[in-house]
């Protein structure tokens, strides 16, 4: 499930790289005095008593004058009251209450979120006299912390988790939907997302443009094909974080992370007129990292002239995502509709596949003639023995192994084993996940 997304808002130079690097536990994001220093979003899970939640930093403001300064708080606020579930609004102790603030407390009054004043800067424990002000922005009980020391942010993350624990739960439309396949369209901006979703769905519920960036909004749509319930989540393009320039943009891609977690399957778009970049491979390492089921779309496949040409991309994608080898590849033209239906039949086998369990004496049948083959691990006098292996998890599948000594398992040979479980099992379209644990 999609964690709870915290925004936090409020003008330059208050403290906001201080307070993320504070309340995620790192040591990331750039601190200076000047203001406008933050041009990278920050997006990072946190936790406070067990309860997560995703912590974002509406930085990213730019150089200029006052009133850019203005335009660009006000979008942030206005975006952030919109796509988080929780916004803290961070507002400076020590110098007060401005323009800037009075305007994002009059968007944020308006909003139906839960909102939280934080007062930062307050270094010295108990002296509140400069609390009384804030109270004028209508906010509620503003929250008194020092970032930089960490004074009074315990007492601030309890209500923030509070408020967090008061969030609706009920998610109505999955609900509805709980039997179908969740597919998310994922990709990076301009591949032909929206219009490979508009032939799946056969309708024009999602804008097509060639201006990327169009869609910022993850839509869903259930269909029905050949008698299989598919939700289709078409989402904004996800770029390289450095290269996002405008905050709904930004919200985009954390609601493309979002739809990522809520999705069975998804299908990573490649511009295939363009060829394979580095932003591909990071779109479809969001996707493996999740867990997500995947299948490889090769769009405006009509585009790239010539079977060398076309030889040379299969190649540069079995190489370069090579991480995500499982994933079978699909060349259409979503414009045309030319192959799009063999989509369907990539899905329904990456999700199968996705959801089986292996019986655990094929399991064993199997780790018998691994064991006869006689790749193993030593070291000095020890020799690693795998004794038993089952499988502890699906969605996706999970296999765990049972020998003397799980410490001595490396990489290359976590590798070896899963090859040899594609080798044997149709685990096509789906990662898998193995684990090792003692077993005298």
């Amino acid at each position: 499930m999609p964690l709870p997304v915290v925004a936090i808002v409020g003008r330059p130079n208050v403290g906001k790289s201080t307070f993320v690097n504070r309340i995620a536990q790192i040591d990331e994001a750039i601190v200076h005095e000047m203001r406008g220093v933050t041009r990278d979003r920050s997006y990072h899970e946190a936790d406070w008593n067990g309860v997560r939640f995703t912590l974002i930093d509406t930085g990213g403001i730019e150089m200029g004058t006052d009133d850019d300064f203005q335009e660009s708080i006000r979008a942030q606020a206005f975006v952030a009251a919109k796509e988080a579930d929780v916004i803290v609004f961070l507002v400076d102790g020590k110098t007060g209450i401005n323009a800037d603030d009075e305007e994002v407390a009059k968007i944020l009054r308006r909003s139906e979120k839960p909102v939280m004043l934080v007062v930062n800067k307050m270094d010295t424990p108990g002296k509140l006299d400069e609390m009384w002000e804030f109270y004028q922005l209508g906010l509620g009980d503003p929250h008194p912390v020092s970032s930089h020391h960490g004074i009074g942010t315990g007492d601030m993350l309890d209500v923030l988790v509070d408020n967090i624990r008061a969030l609706p739960t009920a998610e109505t439309d999955e609900e509805e939907d709980g039997d179908s396949i969740k597919i998310a369209i994922i990709g990076r901006p301009n591949a032909g997302k929206s219009s490979l979703a508009n032939k799946m769905i056969k309708a024009d519920r999602s804008i097509v443009s060639d201006v990327a960036g169009t869609t910022r909004d993850a839509i869903d749509t259930t269909i029905e094909y050949e008698g299989s319930r598919y939700t289709i989540i078409d989402t904004a393009g996800l770029r390289r974080k450095s290269q996002i320039d405008q905050d709904v943009e930004y919200y985009g891609f954390v609601r493309a992370m979002r739809a990522i977690d809520r999705a069975n399957v998804a299908l990573l778009v490649v511009d295939a007129s363009i060829g394979l970049t580095d932003q591909d491979q990071r779109v479809a390492g969001f996707a493996l990292d999740r867990g997500c089921a995947m299948v490889i779309i090769l769009n405006k496949w009509d585009l790239v002239e010539g079977p060398e040409a076309k030889a040379e991309i299969r190649e540069r994608i079995a190489d370069r995502l090579i991480f995500v080898g499982f994933a079978p590849v699909v060349a259409i033209s979503a414009l045309s509709g030319k192959n799009v239906v063999r989509i369907w039949d990539a899905i329904n086998e990456a999700h199968a596949n996705y959801c089986q369990s292996i019986p655990t004496n094929r399991l064993n049948t199997w780790l018998e003639e691994i064991r006869d083959f006689g790749h193993t691990i030593s070291s000095g006098k020890k020799v690693l023995r795998t004794k038993y292996v089952t499988q502890t998890g699906t969605c996706p599948p999970q296999f765990t192994f049972f020998a003397n000594h799980p410490d001595m398992v490396d990489d290359n040979y976590k590798r070896y084993l899963e090859n040899r479980l594609r080798g044997s099992f149709n685990l096509t379209g789906t990662p898998i996940r193995l684990k090792f644990k003692r077993k005298d």
